[in-house]
């Protein structure tokens, strides 16, 4: 990790807690920053907000890898989560899994190379009358079909270039 890097990730840290207050009930809301901004959650920035916190860092490392959202390994821009719950599978998840691999090129648990998506598993996402469904970042499509996960995936696509890193790998470039 480049200094800068480290800095830059620090300073992010010292705005949120300015934002959120200096306290343990402000850990999640800065934990929820760090993951949106950087797409994981480091190392360097357990330490760092445990040391603003004045908390032990165990205790951010718990949260970190207790909640499903929030994660240690980088993950992509859109994070595409499908529900698997046995509504959705009735409704025809399978296919729509399948399109998901076979348009992303990965299997679930994995990020593509350019970092720009990773595939999991959601246990719910609440929509159960209107499955499949699946959650891009925090948005929610419902009644999904292979047809619409092309065009959701082409959505993605076109509104994040990877050339937008500066040339960079974002795999790489973990804070």
């Amino acid at each position: 990790m480049l200094v800068n890097d480290r800095q830059r990730l620090s300073q992010d840290i010292g705005a949120w807690v300015q934002q959120y207050g200096a306290n343990r009930s402000a850990l999640l809301p800065i934990l929820q920053e760090v993951q949106k901004k950087h797409h994981h959650i480091s190392d360097f920035a357990m330490q760092e907000i445990a040391d603003y916190l004045d908390i032990h860092p165990v205790e951010v490392y718990s949260v970190v890898t207790f909640y499903a959202f929030l994660h240690e390994t980088y993950h992509g821009k859109f994070v595409i989560r499908l529900c698997r719950t046995i509504t959705c599978d009735m409704a025809g998840k399978d296919r729509v899994a399948r399109q998901l691999e076979n348009d992303l090129g990965i299997t679930f648990g994995e990020t593509t190379p350019d970092g720009t998506f990773s595939l999991e598993w959601a246990n719910c996402t609440g929509m159960c009358d209107q499955g499949p469904a699946l959650l891009v970042n925090d948005q929610v499509h419902t009644q999904v079909t292979p047809e619409k996960v092309q065009e959701i995936v082409a959505a993605c696509r076109r509104s994040f270039s990877p050339a937008a890193t500066h040339g960079e790998n974002p795999k790489e470039a973990h804070v």
